[in-house]
């Protein structure tokens, strides 16, 4: 579980570590690497604006990508247990009829566990070893000197509290991340695609591995198993939103005669809800991850729109990836071996990144020939197919420790004559 302690105590710890790590934001990356890095024996220092607080509330599917960094923290069966396997996805249409229904559990447990897993409960899994942490606490300057990076930490009101020498800082503070213009970081894409979702969770009804989505005509309905309950998306323009829950609902509802009791429950939450989380659907890319300074990680380096189901798998792989990488790594080959990590890992994030937004400009539009188009899509496409981008990247995932390899290998090597 997650214990917060004072900055001294996590300073004392790292002492004597082979790299002096600051991590920056306690969400799923930012989580994952520090208990990587703890894994193999440093102590690095993490701290998150934020105090420890209940988890925000909305649900995750994660590929069997990052089974391995469940593995390799000791917590696979937690995971499996925290979770439910999804095995079935179904897709309707913008009146809410069945088009098709897939097997996809069959079609990824060659790869590994498919899941669905609510975010609170994916925290408590990751730091379940037991993970120290400073809350209350963000960085006002990163500055790169001759012995490390040096990062002023002040609390959340601004209060200078210490600064302190890094060998590295990683910067995972989010989508809106401060760490990117403290890095000197170029500037992020980003796209802003005017709709945005509630979030909400219904009781579970029916076969509970079945997720399901309806792209409508001016709105989106997602409902996604996790443990004990059914996690509800209901997106739409932002002016539609706007109108209200409850309004938004009944519009949507009278746009869908043919849903069952599952998507009908699905809508009663979200209207019943009396705060669920918005989440505005915008996205945003940097096109560098390692700068002197420090690097970015998870979705500060890049923030997925949800169309894939595959964002917070690409963070939680990104951190594992460093992670390995960086087990082979002192002070002096630190900075050919996060050159490696990006130049390896970036590529498989921006190709997800970009199926991403292809989905979203299908998804995101207000138009009855445009969701009949997509329906016909739908129909005729195969789940290989339309799966095609994720299970490419699952099986061209690099070995990190061969990349390391290579990488100091590559670093020993003279310089070649012109």
């Amino acid at each position: 579980m997650i214990h917060d302690v004072p900055l001294d105590t996590q300073l004392a710890a790292q002492a004597g570590d082979r790299l002096r790590v600051l991590v920056v934001g306690a969400g799923i990356a930012g989580l994952t690497i520090a208990q990587m890095l703890r894994r193999d024996g440093l102590h690095p220092v993490l701290i998150d604006r934020s105090p420890i607080q209940e988890h925000p509330g909305y649900m995750l599917a994660l590929m069997p990508a990052v089974d391995q960094a469940f593995e390799d923290l000791g917590v696979r069966a937690q995971y499996r247990a925290a979770g439910v396997p999804l095995t079935r996805f179904r897709f309707r249409s913008h009146r809410g009829a069945v088009l098709r229904t897939d097997d996809v559990g069959e079609l990824m447990r060659v790869h590994g566990d498919y899941q669905g897993i609510s975010r609170g409960a994916l925290m408590d899994v990751l730091a379940a070893p037991g993970c120290p942490m400073t809350t209350g606490l963000t960085v006002a300057a990163v500055a790169r000197t001759a012995t490390g990076s040096r990062a002023e930490l002040v609390t959340r009101d601004g209060e200078a509290v210490a600064q302190e020498t890094f060998d590295l800082v990683i910067g995972a503070d989010g989508i809106g991340s401060r760490m990117r213009g403290l890095l000197d970081a170029p500037q992020a894409q980003t796209l802003r695609t005017g709709w945005s979702g509630w979030v909400a969770w219904a009781p579970l009804h029916g076969d509970p591995g079945l997720a399901e989505e309806t792209w409508g005509d001016g709105f989106f309905l997602g409902a996604y198993p996790v443990r004990d309950r059914l996690g509800v998306f209901l997106g739409g323009p932002d002016a539609d939103l706007d109108s209200g829950r409850e309004e938004f609902c009944r519009t949507v509802r009278a746009r869908l005669p043919w849903i069952d009791a599952r998507l009908t429950g699905a809508l009663d939450a979200i209207a019943a809800q009396e705060d669920p989380y918005r989440w505005r659907l915008d996205d945003a890319r940097c096109p560098r991850w390692v700068m002197p300074a420090g690097i970015l990680l998870g979705d500060s380096a890049a923030g997925f729109l949800p169309t894939a189901g595959i964002g917070a798998g690409m963070a939680l792989e990104s951190a594992w990836m460093l992670g390995r990488i960086l087990a082979h790594a002192d002070r002096e080959e630190l900075p050919a071996l996060l050159e490696a990590w990006e130049a390896v890992q970036r590529p498989r994030v921006e190709a997800a990144h970009g199926n991403s937004r292809s989905l979203a400009r299908l998804m995101f539009r207000r138009s009855r020939l445009v969701a009949l188009a997509r329906e016909e899509i739908t129909r005729r496409l195969s789940v290989r197919a339309a799966l095609g981008p994720i299970l490419g990247l699952l099986e061209s995932r690099p070995d990190p420790d061969e990349v390391a390899r290579a990488a100091l290998a590559r670093r020993d090597l003279p310089a070649a004559r012109p």
